[in-house]
């Protein structure tokens, strides 16, 4: 396929509707779904609260329109779905793209009495604990298409809502190389970075691993704690390890993440960082990813941003993950909350040299550029609107 010849999208107006439009992978794949839209001929609209990413929507030719759909209120839901529906009216939309599953309901509800094509992607793993939270998750396989993005989820989709083959499309994430680009990170933004984690100073002997996420318990930050209390001293003593993510969603966690620091006297050698925009100069300045997260991720966005640029990633054996990674090729894979195995993979990538290092993130950084591109992502997106537009 010619990615760089996009489908026509010339008239057509899509709408992508997302809760809110801060930093994650979800929202990063509506802003570069929107640009290809847009370069294709189209309008992109997107329905959500906003936040961080809406100057870039705006910077990519997209047009945001503001509504609470960060709401699991069955009663603002409907409501929701009426300023949907009248979205679709007064724009002319072709087609609705919904991406998390309460707006999602809304978009059904109006898309069915709009008569119009409605496209899911099926961003998390989900979990399915009862018949309820089943069927509040089947929204996100309900679309005339229902993208995947992984083959995990792809076969989860299959399975747990019965979905046809035909309806899935499976289109994994996609990094964008003009960013995640090692040679493009100017020195002055390395050192920005480390002089905000109070590491430009240290010994250069120490090793640097970064936990990039929000601080929530599935994304394993006590997991990597407790991995870390089990090294040998003389291994632990070498590492600094960063935690890059929003904490204020979830304060209690957090505490009880500091608490466990304290307890084992660990503080000094963890840094929480918060929010990190510049998160290209963050992967360069460390030495090793970690993504363990205990639940499966649906893709494993993190853990293919920083093969990119070029670093071995730590990451649980399950979910995406194992189509990202190529274990003691491009990173190291641990089973889900196997304390002593994640202890030991960070005990082997440290000890180490960095040739050995730079030699599996060289690995990653082919792997990554030949399977995950931006490009791809917006290509195969498009086709599918294109299919559907046939219809």
């Amino acid at each position: 396929m010619d990615e760089t010849n996009l489908p026509n999208m010339q008239g057509r107006k899509i709408l992508q509707v997302i809760p809110e439009l801060n930093e994650g992978g979800a929202e990063r794949t509506t802003i570069e779904v929107s640009e290809a839209i847009v370069n294709a001929g189209g309008r992109a609209i997107v329905a959500s609260q906003g936040g961080r990413l809406d100057d870039e929507l705006t910077k990519v030719g997209g047009l945001l329109v503001k509504m609470p759909l960060n709401t699991k209120n069955l009663i603002k839901m409907k409501i929701n779905a009426k300023q949907i529906a009248n979205l679709i009216h007064s724009k002319g939309i072709d087609i609705v793209h919904a991406r998390s599953r309460a707006p999602a309901w809304s978009a059904r509800w109006a898309t069915q009495t709009t008569n119009t094509q409605f496209v899911t992607t099926y961003h998390g793993a989900y979990g399915n604990k009862n018949f309820l939270k089943t069927k509040y998750n089947s929204v996100m396989a309900s679309g005339d298409r229902v993208i995947a993005n992984s083959e995990w989820i792809a076969t989860h989709v299959a399975h747990v809502h019965k979905v046809e083959s035909s309806r899935i499309a499976m289109i994994p994430r996609g990094v964008d190389f003009s960013v995640f680009d090692p040679a493009k990170v100017e020195s002055v933004r390395l050192k920005t970075v480390k002089t905000s984690w109070g590491i430009d100073t240290l010994n250069e002997n120490l090793t640097v691993l970064l936990l990039p996420g929000r601080l929530t318990p599935w994304k394993g930050h006590q997991f990597v704690i407790n991995a870390l209390s089990i090294l040998p001293d003389q291994i632990r003593n070498k590492i600094i390890l960063v935690f890059a993510g929003d904490s204020d969603r979830k304060p209690r966690y957090t505490r009880s993440v500091q608490e466990k620091l304290k307890n084992l006297g660990l503080q000094s050698q963890i840094r929480f960082c918060g929010y990190t925009k510049d998160m290209p100069a963050a992967y360069l300045a460390s030495d090793i990813v970690l993504t363990p997260s205990i639940r499966p991720e649906a893709f494993g966005r993190t853990a293919a941003e920083a093969g990119a640029m070029g670093k071995p990633v730590i990451a649980c054996n399950h979910g995406g993950a194992n189509e990202i990674l190529e274990h003691n090729v491009t990173g190291l894979t641990v089973s889900p909350n196997n304390i002593q195995e994640l202890s030991d993979a960070i005990g082997c990538l440290v000890r180490n040299n960095k040739n050995e290092r730079l030699s599996m993130g060289n690995a990653a950084m082919l792997r990554i550029r030949q399977l995950f591109s931006k490009e791809s992502l917006q290509y195969s997106t498009l086709r599918v609107y294109e299919e559907l537009l046939r219809v």
